[in-house]
């Protein structure tokens, strides 16, 4: 059995696969041999079928599923041990004579296949970036302490809508019908004073560029791109439900709830306590930032060519929902992520990144961990930690075990990457930085 990769163009290359009927003729004589021993048949007793009879019957048929099976096997390892970055699902090349399954001593097997050039990647000092790290004042702690009294309040559904209301109900533009919410604290006052005193019913006119704080937001709901929000005009919105929260009062039942019985007794105690919930909350949005801003920079960078054509038509041939349309909107996000992907891997290589079993139980432990105490069971969970995490791991076929092995070995990668470039550290507002990351999505 051999196997040879020919580079025919840039970026991409033929992978032939030659079997001789001696790699699989002892299998398919095997397989023949437990057929005749258990297969019933009329006129024989069970385990007395000639092999002749089985091999006339069945002979075909095994000899296409063991040269399948060890072609596929010799491809797939060829792929992850072979010298050249392969990129893409190989596609098999239809020829046009059929193989005589009978006769045929060799059989020839081609697929189409790209590649990625050799790349070299700048991790070091002057690559520079800023770390913007949220402001925590006033501000934040009361609308942080106001969100609380809002969670823990009572919901009310009035006919009229005030200033800090929700409203709930359909937008309409072009031929699109979309339901979505509007948060009145998130809209610009000419928007507020606009929204104000109307009722179920009403039908809106919205400008979807001036009439929001965060933009981000909006776009989610109507699930549109940035192109797609730019061409946005005036919108249609029709009220379908207002939805007014009365808030909690901040006493101890507040307290409570929110950090367990007597676990604050004043208000000042309270807001510090707020205070490092909200410290926490924004170290991740920093981090998620920081490592977004680390890719873009490492993608931007580094020169790595795709060969497009190729990857393209993989992508349509593996999702029977993609069309060549679909495909030109979406190929720039895959690209972009497939870059990364190259560059990751090349880093572990090179770095001897490494992730042992123990980082993965413990990236486990500490996942559901936090999804105890989200929960508010977080002290009940503490005793049966590894109980758990070992059952998340083993199920799904291990998949989940994989799915934790490329979070470790990601955040190792981008600590390693850290490590070796200029970051600076930057205070900015609450919506400075809010600001910052919607024009970056």
């Amino acid at each position: 059995m051999e196997i040879s990769f020919d580079k025919n163009q840039k970026m991409q290359g033929i992978i032939k696969i030659s079997v001789n009927k001696t790699d699989f003729q002892p299998s398919v004589d095997q397989k023949i041999k437990e057929y005749s021993k258990t297969a019933n048949i009329r006129g024989f007793r069970p385990g007395k079928v000639p092999s002749i009879m089985i091999r006339k019957m069945y002979g075909k048929s095994l000899i296409v599923e063991e040269l399948n099976k060890l072609v596929s096997e010799k491809l797939n390892t060829y792929l992850k041990e072979g010298e050249a970055q392969f990129l893409g699902e190989p596609i098999q090349i239809q020829k046009e004579e059929v193989f005589d399954w009978d006769n045929a001593e060799n059989f020839e097997f081609e697929y189409e296949i790209g590649f990625a050039e050799p790349f070299q990647i700048k991790v070091d000092k002057e690559v520079k970036l800023d770390r913007l790290l949220i402001e925590i004042d006033d501000q934040v702690i009361n609308g942080t302490v106001e969100n609380l009294q809002r969670q823990f309040g009572e919901l009310e559904t009035p006919e009229v809508a005030s200033e800090k209301d929700t409203l709930h109900g359909l937008v309409k533009y072009e031929s699109v019908n979309q339901e979505i919410s509007l948060d009145l604290r998130d809209a610009e006052n000419a928007l507020v004073e606009k929204v104000t005193g109307s009722k179920v019913g009403d039908v809106l006119e919205i400008d979807p560029k001036k009439s929001f704080k965060h933009e981000a937001v909006l776009k989610k709901q109507l699930k549109l791109d940035a192109d797609g929000f730019k061409k946005l005009k005036k919108l249609k919105f029709e009220v379908k439900e207002i939805n007014h929260y009365k808030l909690a009062a901040i006493d101890q039942k507040l307290f409570d709830k929110v950090f367990g019985k007597d676990a604050v007794k004043d208000e000042s105690n309270f807001r510090e306590k707020v205070r490092g919930l909200v410290a926490d909350g924004y170290k991740t949005e920093e981090d998620q930032y920081l490592n977004y801003q680390i890719r873009e920079k490492l993608v931007e960078n580094t020169k790595i060519t795709l060969p497009e054509e190729f990857l393209k038509k993989c992508l349509i041939r593996s999702n029977k929902n993609m069309t060549p349309e679909l495909v030109e909107l979406e190929f720039d996000s895959y690209a972009k992520e497939l870059q990364w992907s190259l560059i990751k891997n090349k880093l572990v290589k090179d770095n001897e990144i490494k992730v042992e079993h123990e980082d993965v139980i413990n990236r486990a432990k500490a996942l559901i961990k936090k999804q105890f105490a989200g929960s508010g069971m977080g002290d009940k969970a503490n005793d049966q930690l590894d109980i758990f995490a070992n059952n998340y791991l083993q199920s799904e076929n291990g998949e989940n075990y994989l799915q934790i092995f490329n979070q470790v070995q990601n955040n190792k990668t981008l600590d390693f990457i850290k490590g070796q470039i200029t970051i600076k550290d930057k205070e900015v507002t609450l919506d400075e930085f809010k600001k910052v990351v919607e024009l970056s999505s």
